[in-house]
C-alpha cells in the first residue's frame, strides 16, 4: 500500500485540482436549419456541415 512521505500542502493540492473544473460543452449552430447541436456531431434533423447525412423514415 502506498504511503505518502510528506504531507501535501493545501496550496499544492489546489494547484493540482486547478484543471478539474467543468466547462460548458462546445455548441455549434447548423447553417441550414439554425439548430444548436454539439460540435462535430450530426444535428437532430440529420444535417452535418450543411449537408443531409441521415435520411428520415419518410424518405
Amino acid at each position: 500500500m502506498a504511503v505518502q512521505q510528506n504531507k501535501k500542502s493545501p496550496s499544492r493540492r489546489n494547484m493540482r485540482r486547478s484543471h478539474d473544473g467543468l466547462s460548458n460543452p462546445a455548441l455549434a449552430i447548423e447553417p441550414t436549419t439554425g439548430e444548436v447541436h454539439l460540435r462535430h456531431h450530426v444535428s437532430p434533423t440529420g444535417f452535418y456541415k450543411g449537408k443531409k447525412v441521415i435520411k428520415d423514415k419518410s424518405e
